[in-house]
């Protein structure tokens, strides 16, 4: 596991979030109010970029496509894909699945992402 620096802290305002490249991994990276966290780039239902989502209620990430939304800190789904309505067909086929987290810590003013395979 590696530390990837992404972006300076004073770069990314409390309440927004941001997609970037870790190493070879693509995250997106929220400013929540109790600090940074990082989820990986893509929904689990049909892979819709999560940095064109939004950030809901201070801690849940909304997906732009079928409004799927997980907790930004667990990546537990918290709803699954509920629109348009007649998604839910294609739900039978993509189940549940919760986003890969990452740590992440701020040292000098940086935001450092940990990720890569464990050894």
């Amino acid at each position: 596991m590696t530390w990837h620096t992404v972006c300076k802290a004073d770069e990314l305002p409390e309440g927004k979030m941001a997609a970037y490249t870790a190493g070879e991994q693509r995250v997106v990276l929220y400013h929540l109010k109790d600090g940074f966290f990082a989820t990986q780039a893509y929904c689990t239902h049909t892979f819709a970029p999560l940095g064109r989502g939004k950030i809901i209620d201070g801690c849940k990430v909304q997906c732009p496509f079928h409004r799927a939304r997980f907790d930004i800190k667990s990546g537990a789904v918290v709803d699954w894909a509920n629109f348009p309505p007649g998604i839910q067909v294609l739900n039978v086929v993509r189940s549940e699945k919760a986003l890969r987290t990452f740590a992440v810590a701020v040292k000098r003013g940086e935001v450092k992402v940990k990720v890569g395979s464990a050894a």
